[in-house]
């Protein structure tokens, strides 16, 4: 279940010489990366405030400008109306008294019609005016709607300057976390070429994580698996599953928090490639049997047994199984591992037809059984075994001759450890295992296996009435 990059040494090579030079490009990158991140993110706080300040700064005077404009047009036209309706009643006013005028005397002198007349005129070039003030007025609303649109317009077209230089920092977010993952590639490699030079010079292995205790650190590399840029996640987790293939380096994972990041990381991607590495650095971390309480611990049966069901990649599934397998070896979470689906997602991934899955599918099924096996020698279990009650017992017997010969041996094993239990005889009776066991003591390849099956028919009183009813020599 180890996934491993290996660096093999085809010529002679200078390594003191080539790590005195990686190591001067290395600082020189990260000094030169550095600096531009220094520098860009002063320009885009600089910019982003400058834009933000424009913005406030125009929408505030065009505001009050806009509000000012309105409220004097708004007065005056209102006041342009008053006061021609005043004149148009004044006016009504004096026409009517005229026509009453009029009416009682038949006679109107020549001097009051010429005095009517002026005022009509008078009145109708008020009128004229009136309506002349308000087309000004119209215009004149017409003109600020018009700079109104052109403001609006300068506003978006600050708003799409900032949207753009928000865009532009996300791009360069993902430039620098791709750098920065190139960096920790180029970093292993120097400290591989290290390792081979130890190696080489005193004989003695030097543990990868050496190189991030004098560089960027381990937890550089952890925070990297947040990264948004997808391809600097995929290099960083790809790196931790390097490390976690190491014994000497899943305790410094586990502490600086890269099993609970890895667990998250299988929990949220989407990515079929960022699943299968994480996945592979927790079947790997999950060989050891404290980290095996800590992955439970944090949910990591019920993370799992979610992305048994959801991935269709064959390599994802084989180093999900890989992952369970090694928790059913662990006799202390028999029960979590039930109750939280992990036997039936197990089982579930026989849907992928890849050999590979079967294998550490008839693996864990194996280490399951050992462990009940154990628990009923012991007197810590009665009743019949986790693994029947959920139904794997069929899947068990198809496969007891299976052509891939892991999956055979696994599966000959985990039949061996169910037959022990007394309590899973009548099952295996009629699920057609005792015929099984029966060829597995006469045919099986190993020889230990072939006396395990053989004790266990005969230390069986259920499996020796069978035998005996069924006339079967073996």
């Amino acid at each position: 279940m180890k996934e491993e990059s290996m660096v093999k040494v085809k010529e002679e090579i200078d390594y003191k010489s080539l790590c005195r030079r990686l190591d001067r490009e290395l600082d020189k990158l990260t000094m030169e990366y550095e600096r531009q991140q220094k520098v860009f993110e002063d320009d885009i706080e600089r910019l982003t405030t400058e834009a933000q300040h424009c913005i406030l700064e125009a929408q505030q005077n065009y505001s009050d400008s806009l509000e000012k404009e309105r409220l004097k047009y708004q007065k005056d036209y209102k006041e342009s109306i008053k006061r021609l309706e005043e004149k148009v009643m004044e006016n009504k006013k004096k026409y009517e008294e005229f026509c009453m005028t009029s009416t009682e005397e038949a006679f109107v002198p020549a001097e009051e019609v010429v005095i009517l007349k002026k005022i009509l005129q008078r009145e109708t070039l008020l009128r004229n005016a009136a309506e002349g003030e308000i087309n000004h007025l119209k215009n004149q609303m017409a003109e600020l709607k018009m700079l109104e649109a052109s403001r609006e317009s300068d506003i978006l077209k600050l708003r799409k300057m900032l949207e753009d230089e928000a865009h532009q920092k996300e791009k360069f977010k993902g430039e620098i976390a791709r750098l920065q993952s190139q960096l920790l590639q180029l970093g292993f490699e120097v400290g591989k070429t290290k390792q081979q030079q130890q190696a080489s010079g005193n004989g003695e292995k030097a543990s990868v994580a050496k190189l991030f205790e004098q560089g960027r650190g381990l937890q550089k590399i952890l925070s990297l698996l947040e990264a948004e840029a997808t391809d600097a996640r995929i290099n960083a987790v790809k790196i931790v599953a390097n490390l976690s293939s190491e014994e000497t380096n899943q305790k410094k994972i586990v502490e600086a928090g890269g099993l609970t990041s890895l667990l998250t990381l299988l929990k949220n991607s989407q990515d079929e490639t960022t699943q299968r590495v994480a996945a592979s650095a927790i079947a790997n971390l999950a060989m050891n049997e404290t980290n095996q309480d800590l992955i439970v611990a944090q949910g990591g049966i019920n993370i799992l047994s979610m992305t048994a069901a959801n991935a269709e990649d064959p390599q994802t599934l084989r180093m999900v199984a890989g992952a369970i397998a090694n928790l059913c070896g662990n006799d202390k979470l028999q029960i979590k591992l039930r109750g939280e689906d992990g036997i039936k997602a197990l089982l579930g991934m026989v849907r992928c037809r890849h050999p590979d899955v079967h294998i550490q599918i008839a693996r864990g099924i194996a280490n399951f059984a050992k462990c009940e096996s154990k628990a009923s020698t012991q007197g810590t279990q009665v009743g019949r075994s986790l693994l029947i009650e959920d139904g794997v017992l069929p899947w068990i017997v198809q496969n007891a001759n299976n052509e891939v010969s892991l999956v055979r041996r696994h599966i000959e094993l985990a039949l061996c450890h169910l037959a022990q239990h007394e309590a899973n005889a009548r099952d295996m009776i009629s699920g057609g295992a005792i015929l099984e066991l029966v060829r597995i003591s006469r045919d099986c390849s190993r020889e230990d296996i072939r006396i395990l099956a053989r004790r266990t028919l005969i230390s069986s009183p259920a499996f020796q009435a069978e035998i005996k009813r069924l006339k079967i020599d073996y």
